[in-house]
């Protein structure tokens, strides 16, 4: 959208803002999901890293050797994460109206660090930059419109819906039990961290069965949408590469026909944010909400050419919706960049550059290869009709090389056979060639075919 209403280069900046949100979205994924694991099993936390890059290998290697079909992979755990926050949330809804307003938590958590920034206005434009990030992900529906039975567009419609209504619901209801429990984040990567989703499941029915249930369906749900950024990354580097900003490499499928180049090159990148940040996901945020939200600033203003260049019905409505979306989206960009810059989001306004400048590289190497190798000059045919040579692989002689030299005879009358000596079976082979090559042949009247042995030791 980007690239056909503003141009190439807002088109190589959404590309490049794309490519960074999907490799945060697996870092960012993972991290989450170990951060709720170490929640409740504390004496994992030295391990944090490790995890991290354990669960990023299996889902390498699952989408490297293809995965046909994770639908009721991802709907069980989904299924699960919902309905065990759902009953969280009423459960603790109950036990405050039974409490009268001061419900006792079952296990009591930490207590709050003290407050370190007064409420400003600053500090309100900080957090509604850093709770943006929540609704990264929800235009994955509008993305995969076509994979929606017919009729797709309501159905995505609908899917769209129950995600708003469900994400309003339990942000609502987190808010509010956090609060009435006196629920405090507290500062990840130290020793006894506990996530705020931890906290308040445990203070609401304890650390039990159904607290270890939630986390472990936390756990898969935040690691699998790790699948997600392996499932468009590959896409997104073919359709680039198809437009040669990136190698073409990209374009082509491996043998278990996926996009085998894409898939590690986003390993590996999420390897490394994995290891530089420590699989803290608050170090990764920042990170995440620029990409994400340039892609998206840069969309939505795409959308406001495209309406003003349709102009149908309602054009202003819709070209007014998207172009508040931008300016929401940029403000957020905004905000990020300078509250988050020393935190590790300079890390994102040095990488687009660097890889916009990439592309801009990669293209101009395409486009001289396209001037080395075009030809309009037209063929001059040969003056001479010489045949040609043929050259004949031999490792031992049997039927299948008895067939190359009879189909070799009918293209030339020059036949050359290459074999390559590891150091035994050469005396034998001289012999059989003698015997049932060089014989027939001057039978015939013909120059036999020359055997030409290459030494090769270390074969």
């Amino acid at each position: 959208m980007a690239r056909f209403n503003l141009g190439a280069f807002p088109g190589l900046l959404a590309a490049a803002a794309l490519l960074t949100d999907y490799i945060l979205t697996a870092a960012v994924g993972i991290s989450a999901g170990v951060g709720a694991l170490v929640s409740a099993v504390p004496a994992l936390q030295p391990h944090t890293v490790a995890l991290c890059v354990g669960i990023l290998t299996v889902i390498t290697i699952l989408n490297l050797r293809g995965v046909r079909d994770a639908g009721v992979a991802f709907m069980v755990p989904t299924y699960l994460f919902v309905g065990t926050l759902l009953i969280t949330i009423a459960g603790g809804m109950v036990r405050v109206a039974l409490s009268g307003g001061h419900p006792l938590a079952v296990t009591p958590p930490p207590p709050p660090p003290p407050m370190t920034e007064a409420v400003s206005g600053w500090l309100l434009l900080k957090v509604f930059a850093s709770g943006c990030t929540a609704l990264t992900g929800v235009e994955a529906v509008s993305n995969g419109v076509k994979a929606f039975r017919e009729p797709a567009v309501k159905n995505a419609q609908r899917t769209l819906t129950v995600i708003i209504f469900l994400l309003g619901l339990l942000l609502a209801g987190i808010s509010y039990l956090v609060t009435v429990y006196g629920i405090a984040a507290n500062a990840p990567g130290r020793p006894g961290y506990q996530s705020l989703l931890s906290m308040l499941i445990a203070a609401v029915f304890g650390k039990g069965v159904f607290y270890y249930l939630t986390i472990v369906s936390i756990l898969f749900v935040l690691s699998l949408s790790a699948n997600t950024a392996f499932a468009d990354f590959p896409r997104l580097c073919r359709a680039i590469a198809q437009n040669d900003y990136l190698p073409h490499a990209f374009v082509y499928r491996g043998r278990r026909l996926v996009y085998t180049y894409g898939i590690v090159v986003l390993a590996a990148l999420t390897c490394l944010l994995l290891v530089l940040f420590g699989g803290v996901t608050d170090k990764l945020i920042p990170l995440y909400a620029v990409g994400a939200f340039l892609a998206f600033t840069l969309s939505q203003f795409g959308m406001v050419v495209h309406w003003e260049k349709k102009r149908g019905p309602h054009w202003r409505k819709s070209a007014l919706v998207n172009g508040l979306g931008g300016m929401v989206t940029g403000v957020t960009v905004i905000v990020v960049l300078v509250a988050k810059f020393a935190e590790g989001a300079w890390i994102t306004v040095i990488f687009i550059p660097v890889l916009i400048l990439f592309f801009r590289l990669v293209r101009r190497h395409y486009h001289l290869i396209s001037v080395a190798t075009s030809s309009i000059v037209p063929v001059v045919p040969a003056s001479h009709n010489a045949p040609p040579i043929a050259v004949v692989p031999v490792d031992h002689w049997n039927s299948i090389c008895k067939q190359a030299i009879e189909f070799a005879s009918r293209l030339s009358p020059e036949i050359i056979a290459i074999h390559v000596e590891p150091g035994e079976h050469s005396r034998l082979l001289h012999e059989e060639w003698e015997r049932y090559v060089e014989q027939p042949f001057r039978a015939a009247g013909t120059v036999p075919p020359t055997l030409t042995t290459l030494p090769s030791p270390y074969r």
